[in-house]
């Protein structure tokens, strides 16, 4: 089996047994737990930096009702990760592999405020799922797939936790979508160096829209492997739980109505709809991608508890990718300051008290969470 075409993304959690019984693993099976052990540090990284950059006043210019939500979430998730990670290497070493060494994490780019850094960290917890997922078929010994599920729905709670810190729907979707290592690198690899981890990367897709990406929107795209004529082209939507892509010209990327929650973007060389199940996927045809972006059409109480102007900053955050660039941050930070300057209401309740912290339409006064705000 080629790793290069396959998907090795797979973490394992409590892999290493107490039991004093002597384990060995396939070499399919090391080298799904080193590419993992990758992805873990990762995350790990992303957090434990995000955590060290804001502070509490950032969150609340952010739009959060109290910036210890978040902050005791996204603590949570970084232990989470890093016990993921920790007990991936000891795993590794105990089969008789050698970790992956030297990589370094560099988030810098999506690390310039807390509204792009949420929405990255959403990509990133989707990109974890959509990893398990992919693995599921290589693993050889089904213990270690086992163990695996463990983590994917752990995964899986720190991807809905995200949603609701960024005001969208929880549970957007019935099905979530997985990944091949090649596409799980071209989200990746642009915060990854000094290390070879062994799996050549997808090219990179940026969504380059200055607008909110919503349905009807028309999606525009670079990428270093879109350097002509697209003439051919196609964009390819991926849903979770759709049995093929929905396969749409390059110049007629439209975002179709009633989609909601995370979207994969192809860009491939033919119109042929590309497979969910990435066993049998016909990625050849692959130009670009995938690129993760977030049709939030839909928001529910919950996420307006925790960010009252979630609603706003969510629809602005949509279009944001793995890189950070582009469209997201500033429209996000629009929605924001439109929020904060009595733009946008932010009542929880006709005649009730709203969670809206920041200062008034006028800049007289600081509203601190259950007041009043007069329209």
């Amino acid at each position: 089996m080629r790793f290069s075409t396959s998907f090795i993304a797979l973490a394992a959690p409590l892999l290493v047994s107490a039991a004093p019984v002597k384990r060995t693993a396939s070499a399919n099976d090391l080298l799904v737990l080193s590419f993992a052990g990758v992805l873990e540090e990762l995350e790990t990284q992303f957090y434990t930096q995000a955590l060290s950059t804001f502070q509490e006043t950032d969150f609340i210019t952010a739009g959060f009702s109290s910036a210890q939500i978040a902050i005791q979430q996204f603590t949570a998730i970084q232990i989470d990760e890093s016990t993921h990670s920790t007990i991936l290497q000891s795993t590794i070493q105990s089969l008789g592999g050698t970790p992956i060494s030297g990589c370094k994490f560099n988030f810098d780019s999506v690390l310039t405020d807390v509204t792009t850094m949420v929405a990255t960290a959403r990509v990133v917890e989707n990109l974890g799922v959509a990893a398990y997922l992919g693995a599921a078929h290589l693993l050889d010994d089904p213990v270690l797939l086992t163990d695996a599920a463990s983590i994917v729905t752990v995964e899986a709670r720190h991807q809905t936790i995200l949603n609701v810190l960024s005001g969208a729907m929880a549970i957007p979707q019935a099905f979530d979508i997985p990944f091949s290592p090649s596409q799980v690198l071209a989200v990746a690899s642009p915060f990854i160096s000094g290390c070879d981890i062994g799996v050549p990367a997808n090219p990179t897709l940026t969504i380059t829209n200055t607008e909110t990406v919503t349905t009807s929107t028309s999606l525009t795209f670079s990428s270093t492997a879109i350097n002509g004529t697209t003439d051919g082209f196609f964009c390819q939507m991926m849903l979770g739980g759709a049995p093929f892509s929905i396969p749409l010209p390059f110049d007629q990327c439209i975002v179709p109505a009633n989609v909601n929650g995370p979207v994969a973007l192809y860009i491939t060389s033919d119109g042929q709809p590309l497979a969910n199940n990435i066993r049998d996927q016909a990625s050849n045809s692959i130009v670009a991608g995938p690129t993760m972006v977030f049709i939030d059409i839909i928001t529910e109480e919950l996420g307006t508890l925790a960010r009252p102007s979630g609603a706003a900053l969510a629809s602005a955050a949509a279009a944001a990718t793995a890189t950070g660039t582009g469209s997201a941050a500033a429209a996000a930070a629009t929605a924001g300051n439109n929020a904060a300057s009595g733009s946008t209401s932010v009542v929880l309740a006709p005649g009730g008290p709203n969670m809206y912290t920041g200062p008034t339409g006028d800049g007289s006064l600081t509203v601190v969470g259950w007041s009043t705000v007069p329209k």
